[in-house]
């Protein structure tokens, strides 16, 4: 099949110019051609009725994708998934994309109930009305897509069990890592092998203002003003710095991975507010970068799942992922390694996404397949496992400490960590005149026990300050 190249005609589509580092691409005709050279008849493909529930960021710009890419798309897969309806909470809100207003609906049960949608998409967020919808639409045996990292980390197992019970496809790609590809190679291409860790930078806000710090040695609040400036934070980002972004992320994955049932209340977290260029440049000199870090871990018999600041070695598969770019690590017992990185993200990221589980979820229905539930559990909710509690956490730590800088000061530091059986693996020490600088980094120790080290340290005179406890993850 020939393509033609040239201007704009009819059947042409624009050449992608948004954006300062867009990249040109030739405009291409979106029918193949056929003798003599004209355009042949539009690309065949059975027509699949779509309801949006929500017109934001990324549902603007999936019907934008649906709508431009409706030959390609057909072309490619043989369906042509046409969007019927529109619900969203104010029509007259300014948007980026203009609201087709003939396909508004009156509300968002009106997309629900309509025969003509056969794929209810909820980009709206939020719990409600989004589970409720949800809910509705999978019970009446509608294929159901959802970006919504909130509703599936909080009502995981009630949306998932729903789907189960009315055999009606549920897709969620969208809902972790913007672009990147995780949800299908968890549930499917891994399906045989166990799990046993997932790690990962979830949230490009925090990824984006580590960098900066770490680059450039900026200030936190700097680099989040740049951040914001940038599109990449809103205004109000304490979901991203606090952690809790990443700790629905993290329910999502976990209970992917691992077979359990996690949601983010499960999730142990802590933001990066307490992070410091200092720390990060001492983290340096001693071979590691700082990372906001999801981990999720198989116990056999409980699952550890956490969020917090961590030192990372420089060699490790994490350590380069810079910017506002996410990246998960997924380690299986037969498959090693396996990193999965893109774009973490973006209305346009997740909305290619989001079509993308269109299409998977129109292929399901139509083959009156919905979601498979587990052999053992046929009601396809995942198990139940208890969480490993923090305080139980072995691993090693990175402190950062102002003492009073004179003789004996160091020896009776050192004695609190080894009276409560804390071994200390290396010491930088750095005087600042009548203070001094002191970083350490542990052996392998309870998280317990380094909490009994802290409230000591901060107990005694000749500490000035415990500035920073960081874990350690190798």
């Amino acid at each position: 099949m020939e393509a033609q190249v040239g201007g704009r005609a009819p059947g042409v589509l624009p050449a992608e110019e948004e954006g300062p580092n867009a990249r040109r691409i030739p405009p291409i005709m979106v029918r193949p051609l056929v003798d003599g050279g004209k355009p042949g008849p539009a690309a065949p493909g059975v027509e699949v009725g779509v309801g949006l529930l929500g017109f934001g960021a990324v549902g603007s710009q999936v019907y934008r994708l649906l709508e431009e890419g409706a030959e390609r798309i057909a072309r490619r897969t043989g369906w042509r998934p046409t969007v019927r309806r529109i619900a969203v909470l104010d029509p007259a809100r300014p948007r980026a994309h203009p609201l087709p207003v003939h396909l508004l609906a009156p509300d968002a049960a009106a997309v629900v109930g309509d025969p003509q949608v056969e794929v209810v998409v909820e980009v709206m967020g939020g719990l409600e009305p989004a589970r409720t919808l949800v809910l509705e639409a999978l019970r009446r045996g509608k294929a159901v897509v959802t970006a919504n990292k909130r509703l599936l980390a909080t009502h995981g197992a009630e949306v998932s069990s729903a789907a189960a019970a009315a055999q009606a496809p549920l897709a969620f790609e969208g809902a972790v890592g913007g672009a990147i590809p995780i949800v299908k190679p968890l549930r499917e291409t891994l399906a045989a092998d166990r799990v046993r860790v997932v790690e990962g930078i979830l949230n490009g806000t925090t990824n984006f203002v580590l960098t900066r710090m770490t680059r450039d040695g900026w200030a936190l609040a700097d680099a989040l003003a740049e951040a914001q400036r940038r599109g990449f934070a809103e205004a109000d980002a304490s979901e991203d710095v606090g952690g809790h972004d990443a700790a629905a992320k993290l329910a999502i994955l976990a209970s992917l991975a691992f077979d359990a049932a996690v949601t983010d209340a499960d999730v142990f977290r802590e933001g990066i507010q307490e992070v410091a260029p200092r720390d990060i440049a001492y983290a340096r000199e001693l071979g590691y970068v700082v990372k906001l870090l999801a981990v999720g871990r198989d116990l056999g018999e409980a699952v550890d799942v956490r969020v917090h600041p961590a030192l990372i070695p420089q060699t490790h598969p994490l350590a380069t992922v810079e910017e506002e770019r996410n990246a998960i690590l997924v380690v299986g017992e037969r498959a090693g390694p396996l990193v999965f990185s893109g774009p973490g993200a973006g209305g346009a990221a997740t909305a290619a996404v989001v079509v993308g589980d269109i299409l998977d979820v129109a292929g399901r229905r139509r083959r009156g397949s919905g979601e498979a539930a587990p052999a053992r559990r046929p009601a396809g909710v995942p198990a139940r496992r208890p969480v490993w509690p923090v305080e139980d956490l072995v691993i090693p730590y990175y402190f950062g400490l102002q003492v009073t800088d004179r003789p004996g000061v160091f020896a009776r530091v050192a004695a609190v960590f080894g009276e409560e059986e804390v071994s200390i693996a290396s010491i930088v020490q750095k005087s600042r005149g009548a203070v001094a600088d002191v970083v350490l980094l542990t052996h392998e120790a309870r998280e317990a026990a380094v909490r009994r080290v802290v409230a000591r340290l901060r107990a005694m005179d000749v500490v000035k300050s415990v500035d920073s406890v960081i874990r350690v993850v190798e």
